[in-house]
């Protein structure tokens, strides 16, 4: 399950790294370009939150293979595509199946670990769901170099199958309620598909467009709309779609805020780091996949110790140290200059990897540990979906800030050079001499590349600076969190 998991994941970012390709292969005007991933991530974002419903009808063992053997035929379908239209809707169906996998590991561990090995299985679960992304771009450059495109999705098949065939054959209770589907409140499911649906494509738009723009206010109006319609019939029918009335619970609601926090946070920070490496330092995808690994083997270097921590620390002290330490790692690419490359961010990318171990094992019990049984799917769910969505927010709001604050600091770095300001001078490679007489329009056009360059290193020192922020605020929702059970062997953690 953590297998099929770790293929969902990774297939967001693998092909962020290809979209070029991807682009000229099946001729997509560079307008379209970016649904290639939106039409995934809107799918799975849908999905997400139904994966307590398939659990629920289907049972634990069919819904993993059923959603597993989807999204593998639908990678081949996305291989063998011959046109946009083909490609976006091969990613639709891989995205919906992938979003039903990522919660189902979650929910698995609640599900069939005893109480004492739940923090060693979701340890395993939390590597795998934070590697997937962290390795996307090194696997993603790796393979457009060597390759094809088409390989992108064709790396899905021969795991799918060996994932589908061990979970066929392996011992895994089996519930099932069928008859569920005849009571199915299929409007108050629409609803959340178009409000989910509307948000994402708002949320992708918003940059762009402005968030004052007709389409987006439009959307964000359809999003609130569905989303009333949705939590009036989820509270009041017998049976709902997906059980929201769980964010009555004080710690359960708490685990989702910091889910959705963690979301904008660590998705914020693996957009950013290629952006910075693309952008400012001009790096291929194979070389920013190499820098990035850092990250990716300082969360495995942690798990081990993670695991014994939690067996033993109080969550919620843990849920502290691992959101403060995370904020001061990201705090630490505030000052990136465009000279800064793989040795300047080594030792921030250690802390921010060793952290975040504790900002995803943490959390997760607190929200979930204190459900029942039936409860669990939904609550997986709920969680996995408030920390993707804070992903897509997040990122978002650095696309924001990189159009807003990059003319902005392009405005104030030129007032400055105009001025001679001695530190911006330097900044340029520049001295007073070289501005004598003023800076004319025909300098100042020599120097744009350079200039457009130095503000977007601003722009992105300025979300560094917002994702820190954001996981220090994150932490008053400790304040609500109840005294969690402790082990059975004498721990603190549930």
């Amino acid at each position: 399950m953590c297998l099929g998991m770790f293929m969902a994941i990774l297939d967001i970012q693998v092909v962020v790294t290809s979209l070029a390709v991807i682009q000229e292969a099946l001729s997509i005007g560079a307008d379209r370009m970016s649904w290639i991933q939106t039409a995934y991530l809107i799918a799975e974002i849908i999905a997400i939150p139904l994966t307590g419903l398939f659990i629920r009808t289907l049972g634990l063992k069919r819904t993993f293979i059923i959603a597993l053997a989807v999204f593998t035929l639908a990678s081949i379908a996305c291989a063998i595509s011959f046109d946009f239209t083909s490609l976006i809707a091969a990613r639709v169906i891989q995205g919906f199946a992938g979003g039903v996998l990522i919660p189902l590991v979650f929910a698995a561990i609640f599900l069939l670990f005893p109480r004492g090995s739940q923090p060693f299985a979701t340890t395993i679960a939390s590597v795998v769901a934070v590697l997937a992304p962290t390795l996307g771009p090194i696997v993603g450059g790796s393979i457009t170099e060597t390759t094809s495109w088409h390989w992108l999705f064709l790396i899905n098949v021969m795991p799918g199958i060996a994932a589908i065939a061990i979970a066929a054959v392996s011992f895994v209770p089996e519930q099932r309620d069928l008859a569920r589907l005849r009571h199915l409140d299929w409007l108050s499911l629409a609803c959340l598909a178009l409000a989910l649906a509307a948000f994402e494509i708002a949320l992708k738009q918003a940059p762009d467009d402005g968030w004052t723009s007709g389409t987006v206010l439009g959307l964000l109006g359809a999003t609130v709309i569905c989303g009333l319609a949705f939590i009036q019939r989820a509270l009041s029918k017998a049976g709902p779609v997906v059980d929201i009335a769980l964010l009555g619970r004080r710690n359960f609601a708490a685990g989702c805020v910091l889910s959705f926090a963690l979301g904008m946070a660590l998705f914020g920070m693996i957009y950013l780091m290629p952006v910075f490496l693309s952008f400012v330092r001009g790096h291929g995808p194979l070389r920013i996949g190499e820098i990035m690994l850092v990250t990716g083997a300082a969360q495995l270097l942690m798990a081990p110790l993670a695991v014994q921590l939690e067996k033993h620390v109080d969550a919620r002290l843990l849920t502290l140290i691992g959101f403060t330490v995370f904020a001061l790692g990201l705090a630490l690419s505030m000052q990136q200059s465009a000279d800064t490359d793989y040795n300047e961010m080594f030792w921030p990318q250690v802390i921010r990897g060793a952290s975040v171990m504790l900002c995803l094992l943490a959390p997760t019990h607190i929200a979930l540990s204190g459900l029942a049984a039936n409860e669990i799917g939904d609550g997986s769910s709920l969680f996995n979906m408030m920390r993707n969505l804070g992903g897509a927010i997040g990122i978002s709001l650095i696309d924001t800030i990189m159009f807003t604050r990059g003319p902005e600091h392009a405005d104030i770095l030129t007032d400055k050079l105009k001025a001679g300001d001695p530190a911006t001078l330097d900044l340029f490679g520049l001295v007073p001499g070289d501005i004598e007489g003023g800076l004319d329009s025909m300098r100042l056009m020599d120097l744009m590349p350079d200039l457009e360059k130095q503000s977007l290193v601003l722009a992105i020192n300025d979300a560094w600076m917002m994702l820190a922020a954001i996981a220090l605020v994150a932490l008053v929702a400790l304040l609500f969190v109840r005294k969690l059970q402790p082990h059975p062997d004498g721990g603190v953690g549930h």
